[in-house]
């Protein structure tokens, strides 16, 4: 399980009224993950604030994270990349000074990265989690809706990208010898998910067969 509060969650706001609601909303997630007494890896994903200075506005990140947050919250935290802002690269830089996993999203990284090869970004991503403590690390898989702006996600599952992301994954995990959870960012939902789950079992029985 895994929580994704709304886009005025910014722990690293300019806004001091913003950061603590924020905190207060984060507070109230980790509060029910925790009443459910789930682990660690029950996670709760949020992502960065946006304004002027990257550079400022990261280490406000890391400092807020350090100074404002209890421990159980800073265990069940992590960070998303995203398509116009914060590339992998900067949440690399953020979980470097704090340790807070990255979820990486396969979709935003094609939209914005820093010339990465593919393999390269899922080793770096997956070496940001700890095993252990943390679960399988988490991947959040879309594709371009055809015909809208940039960055706006499918209304279905692209059966020929995904199997060809989904070939990536593969490669990660034998690489990195761990498994990862992916979750189905797709505006028909369960509909997407049933998808994807055929076409996994087709892949096992070619994979037998080969």
């Amino acid at each position: 399980m895994s929580k994704h509060p709304d886009q005025f969650v910014i722990l690293n706001s300019k806004s001091e009224d913003i950061v603590k609601s924020s905190i207060i909303e984060l507070q109230y997630q980790c509060t029910l993950l925790d009443s459910m007494k789930l682990p660690s890896s029950a996670k709760i994903q949020i992502h960065l604030g946006v304004y002027g200075d990257k550079d400022k506005a990261k280490k406000d990140f890391s400092n807020n994270f350090y100074k404002l947050l209890d421990e159980s919250l800073k265990r069940r935290l992590v960070i998303e990349n995203d398509d116009r802002s914060y590339s992998l690269k900067d949440c690399l830089d953020i979980n470097s000074e704090t340790g807070i996993p990255i979820v990486f999203d396969t979709f935003h990284h094609e939209c914005l990265n820093n010339g990465e090869k593919f393999q390269q970004s899922l080793s770096s991503f997956i070496k940001s989690w700890k095993y252990t403590i943390d679960g399988n690390p988490i991947l959040d898989y879309s594709s371009q809706s055809i015909g809208e702006r940039k960055g706006k996600h499918a209304k279905t599952l692209n059966k020929n990208h995904f199997m060809h992301i989904y070939n990536e994954f593969e490669n990660a995990i034998k690489e990195n010898l761990v498994d990862l959870d992916i979750m189905l960012e797709i505006k028909d939902k369960e509909k997407s998910a049933l998808m994807a789950l055929k076409l996994f079992k087709s892949s096992l029985i070619l994979d037998k067969k080969n």
